[in-house]
């Protein structure tokens, strides 16, 4: 179980959805892009107070798929993921996102994280605060 006081001095977690992200289609007829449903599938689920889903017009990924970065303050590793489906993938991103918030410094168990996370990480960033290897 968290520890409630160390959840409230927790950072809060942001998440930048690439709504411009094509998937490598064609730009569809009626504009709406695979990113852009990812994003509105994305913000229909329950998420963790402090969470923030956010869009964003290009995160420089096309050639992963729907991309999306999550981020929670100086302390904690950032990370890009890609290669997201728009139909099938709002659930598991919604339960990475919850796992990386309850964590302090961004770095999720290796066994506990989604099976996409795993397989999709294009980058991880380390955190401002750390200045050395």
């Amino acid at each position: 179980m968290d520890n409630p006081e160390k959840s409230a001095n927790r950072a809060e977690t942001e998440v930048l959805v690439c709504v411009k992200c094509l998937r490598g289609l064609d730009a569809p007829e009626d504009g709406a892009r695979p990113g852009q449903k990812l994003y509105d599938e994305l913000i229909q689920r329950e998420m963790p107070e402090g969470v923030t889903i956010r869009p964003m017009e290009c995160l420089q990924n096309c050639d992963s798929g729907c991309s999306v970065a999550i981020r929670g303050g100086d302390a904690r590793w950032t990370y890009v993921y890609g290669n997201f489906l728009e139909s099938s993938h709002p659930d598991m991103l919604a339960e990475g996102i919850a796992l990386y918030h309850e964590t302090d410094d961004g770095l999720i168990p290796w066994r506990s994280r989604p099976e996409h996370f795993k397989r999709n990480c294009i980058a991880r960033i380390p955190p401002v605060t750390k200045k050395e290897a």
